[in-house]
């Protein structure tokens, strides 16, 4: 895969002695939509923390658009980066979780400008005529003023995306970002999540939704057991699946 934006080489990551990422390697190309699968417990939420270094690993290299993701080089050696750089190359990537986060006691726009004020030390007046454009796009702009507890479950989680993109980032991360939702809720967060794809930002989605994998994303990754069983396009690896792993994952969520 050329163009690659993010790249995962021999990563592995253990919980004491509970092993939960043996040797992962995987690449996703700038522009691209890459959904992660798999039965929980499988490392699909560890991988993407460790995307983002809210998680440390134990061994491998990460690379987010060609730079060492928590760590540098000295002397021809990887060392532990200081937190003032880890903090600088998160700014470029952007994370939904599966609860919204958003700051209750702040208004929505509010909690949109936040990073871009806060963290980027950029205007107030230019972020927030920004804020008004993204609240626009997830379909909230008449949410500036509320609360984050006025509105609903699906509402907050698209603030949460819009907040996300106010930090401008080069890649966005998704964990599970509807399994908290009601099921009448669900579908508002992932058109906007189809927007985002066809606009070309690129993303990585853990998600139980094969659906969406298999009308948005470009790749698939099928993940249990701390390694990836089987990658490639929805119509390889969700229409015709070549390891026995995954066939029976898909048999058991699909009927």
């Amino acid at each position: 895969m050329t163009g690659a934006i993010v790249e995962i080489r021999g990563v592995q990551k253990a919980f004491g002695d509970n092993v939960v990422l043996k040797d992962i390697s995987l690449e996703v190309a700038t522009g691209s939509v890459t959904c992660l699968i798999g039965p929980s417990g499988s490392g699909k939420t560890t991988l993407l923390r460790c995307i983002n270094r809210l998680e440390t690993v134990d061994a491998g290299i990460i690379l987010v658009d060609g730079e060492l993701v928590g760590a540098t080089r000295h002397r021809g050696r990887l060392v532990e980066a200081r937190e003032s750089a880890i903090a600088f190359s998160r700014r470029h990537t952007g994370m939904v979780f599966q609860r919204f986060n958003l700051f209750p006691h702040r208004t929505i726009l509010e909690n949109v400008i936040e990073g871009p004020t806060q963290v980027l030390g950029r205007p107030r007046r230019e972020v927030v005529a920004e804020a008004h454009v993204l609240l626009e796009k997830v379909g909230l702009r008449d949410k500036a003023d509320a609360y984050p507890q006025e509105l609903s479950g699906g509402q907050q989680q698209r603030i949460a995306i819009a907040r996300a993109l106010a930090m401008k980032p080069k890649l966005m991360l998704f964990d599970e970002p509807t399994s908290a939702l009601d099921p009448e809720l669900v579908g508002e967060v992932l058109a906007v999540m189809r927007d985002l794809a066809e606009e070309g930002m690129t993303m990585i989605v853990v998600t139980h939704e094969l659906g969406f994998a298999r009308e948005v994303s470009d790749q698939v990754v099928f993940m249990a057991d701390g390694v990836v069983v089987e990658s490639g396009t929805p119509d390889d690896v969700l229409g015709n699946p070549q390891h026995g792993r995954t066939q029976a994952f898909l048999s058991r969520i699909l009927h």
